[in-house]
């Protein structure tokens, strides 16, 4: 039974990134955690100063494909693999209309919420495969369904684009990494109490995080390309 897993997490400063931080460093996993100004990220530092030789805060930028290889570089150089990539960096931008609609501020969000995951992922293939039971998990939506598209109505247009986007990327590269025996799925956390979900949110950071650890703990190779709630229910697209 493995009990030190190798993780990556993006987005880690704030959050459901912090909360996964803080979370898999609590059951002794090695982790490093991404994010554009670690010097900035202080409760990032607190926890590394409480956690000595267990987290490394290395520089990352989704859309700065020079830093995602620079972080890459980094964690080759203190481990040999990794177990666990948690896609977790977005963006929500608010209050468009058809009217308003900006097309830097939506290329922006498919930029981090799209390309971005999958950037990552290919710069962390070659220590993916040498990972245990390795997987890739793409924090996701239920606005980037379809199906609940349609029945909550309209707005919010690059986030639900985006998201949309990176739930149809996560079945692609499930299946082009299916012989490499990487798992890649798309997670809704669920309404969270965070700055994107808000305080009047159903669910603390806590309390989606550990549910999406039990999550990704029981994952298979059946389940990749697949699309799950927070409470390991399968998610309508």
């Amino acid at each position: 039974m493995q009990t030190m897993r190798r993780v990556l997490i993006t987005g880690a400063n704030r959050g459901l990134g912090l909360e996964f931080v803080r979370q898999c460093l609590a059951r002794g996993d090695r982790v490093f955690a991404g994010c554009r100004n670690p010097a900035k990220a202080t409760a990032l530092q607190a926890l590394s100063a409480d956690h000595p030789g267990q987290l490394t805060i290395p520089p990352l930028d989704v859309t700065d494909e020079e830093t995602i290889a620079a972080c890459v570089e980094a964690m080759r150089s203190q481990v040999d693999g990794l177990d666990l990539l948690v896609n977790n960096a977005g963006i929500y931008p608010r209050g468009e209309t058809p009217t308003t609609l900006n097309a830097d501020t939506m290329l922006r969000a498919f930029h981090v919420n799209a390309v971005g995951p999958m950037i990552v992922a290919k710069h962390c293939l070659d220590l993916l495969r040498a990972g245990d039971h390795p997987k890739i998990v793409n924090i996701s939506s239920k606005m980037g369904s379809l199906w609940w598209k349609e029945r909550e109505g309209g707005g919010d247009y690059s986030y639900c684009s985006s998201k949309a986007a990176l739930n149809m990327l996560t079945r692609t590269l499930a299946f082009d990494l299916r012989s490499d025996g990487i798992i890649v799925v798309a997670l809704n956390p669920g309404w969270v109490q965070t700055d994107m979900g808000g305080s009047n949110a159903d669910l603390t950071p806590a309390e989606s995080v550990c549910g999406m650890l039990e999550v990704i703990e029981r994952l298979t190779e059946s389940d990749s390309s697949k699309f799950f709630t927070w409470e390991g229910k399968e998610h309508p697209w």
